[in-house]
């Protein structure tokens, strides 16, 4: 339903004061309806496209958000003669043998840290990122010379982008002390966390070693960014602010940092061995930040509105671990009295189920919902100044699919 309404370009807002929730509150808002013209007073809400005019995501403030803004629509409308559904199939085409060649770069000798360091390897990931990257490759080429050729240099990039997302996964499930991940028992479960660390560790150097032999200064550098970026992210999230506005932009950089850099900088990289533009360089960083950080708040949207089988992991796993994501901050705005537990990162008794019943109460998730389709609509604005190509057009609904997934 959500997604017929998009296509109609329909849009949506929060509910008056009064009016009733949502019959589902795992969706995305009551989308296709507009508020009464009557005179009961509406709820304020948070505009969400000022947050997108900001240079930095430090620059956020949930202060800014109180314009009617009805959302916005990606809609796919491609131009290059030909259409994709599935823009994970075209570049997939480019990535055949990906995780056989990662294991290639891994070349370990100890039986036992080899199994550690390709447990993540087995080919049921969503190889999100490695997908962006070819396609963004290819988009660069075109719009630069027209060329139809994918360097190997560029498809490097795509390994070194998923080997350094999955090293953080190994030592995001220590520091969290996960279970499961895709279904399966995390790394430090199976082996202990010492050794998950260490495997986390050596499946960083590889991705070191094979960046280095790309051999371009400027793309070392954009991926040596990246490792900084999710360890300051890591770091923004131990933590939290006692101001309304200040935790929200502390939220969005954090998730700039631990998400959206990787995939903006990854983008980039490839921008910078296609074209010498520095235009179209910034152009693939914009587009994968968006898109990157889109990807974040849909995430922790599906925290509360899917079931572990779907997602391959607990779910209110945030909550459990002290964090307050997007649908939190949004629903402490109608319940004030989730401020005391967001400080005591939800420590007591009763603190995480009171707190999952507030949000999905409230319009925390539709507002999260609403907020990465700005993003996505951003990042469709920048990529649509690339030349049409097959693989642009796979990029914008690439896009779309972000705000779609559900798992």
């Amino acid at each position: 339903l959500r997604w017929s309404c998009w296509r109609r370009r329909c849009s949506w807002r929060p509910a008056l004061v009064g009016s009733p929730r949502p019959a589902r509150p795992g969706c995305a808002g009551p989308l296709g309806t507009r508020a009464a013209s009557d005179t009961r007073a509406q709820i304020p809400y948070f505009s969400l496209l000022k947050i997108l005019t900001s240079a930095s995501p430090n620059m956020h403030s949930i202060s800014q958000f109180h314009q009617r803004t009805p959302a916005m629509c990606c809609c796919s409308q491609t131009q290059s003669g030909e259409k994709y559904s599935d823009p994970f199939k075209l570049g997939w085409r480019d990535l055949k043998g990906l995780y056989e060649d990662i294991r290639k770069e891994l070349h370990i000798s100890t039986r036992e840290l080899k199994d550690m360091s390709e447990y993540y390897f087995d080919g049921k990931g969503k190889a999100f990122r490695p997908i962006i990257v070819v396609l963004m490759a290819r988009a660069c080429n075109i719009h630069h010379n027209n060329s139809r050729e994918m360097q190997a240099r560029q498809r490097s990039v795509a390994l070194v982008a998923e080997m350094i997302h999955t090293a953080t996964l190994v030592h995001d499930d220590v520091i969290d002390d996960a279970s499961s991940r895709r279904g399966k028992h995390t790394v430090n479960k199976v082996w202990g966390e010492q050794k998950a660390v260490l495997a986390g560790d050596l499946i960083l150097s590889a991705a070191s070693i094979a960046l280095a032999r790309i051999g371009n200064t400027a793309v070392v550098s954009l991926l040596a960014q990246v490792i900084e970026d999710l360890v300051r992210g890591e770091f923004l999230q131990l933590g939290s602010k006692e101001n309304e506005n200040e935790r929200f932009a502390h939220y969005l950089e954090k998730t700039f940092k631990k998400t959206a850099s990787l995939i903006a900088n990854s983008c980039k990289a490839v921008s910078v061995l296609g074209c010498p533009d520095p235009v179209v360089h910034e152009i693939a960083y914009q587009y994968g930040k968006n898109v990157g950080i889109a990807f974040q708040l849909i995430d922790d949207v599906l925290d509360f509105t899917s079931c572990s089988d779907q997602m391959g992991k607990p779910t209110s796993a945030d909550l459990k671990l002290g964090i307050a994501t997007g649908p939190v901050l949004f629903a402490c705005q109608q319940f004030p009295e989730m401020n005391a537990m967001i400080m005591r990162r939800f420590s007591l008794p009763g603190d995480v189920d009171r707190a999952r019943q507030y949000v999905l109460q409230s319009d925390g998730v539709q507002q999260t919902t609403y907020l990465a389709q700005q993003y996505c609509h951003k990042a469709v604005r920048e990529i649509r100044k690339l030349r049409p190509s097959t693989e642009r057009d796979a990029l914008i609904q690439l896009s779309e699919s972000v705000l779609t997934r559900d798992k």
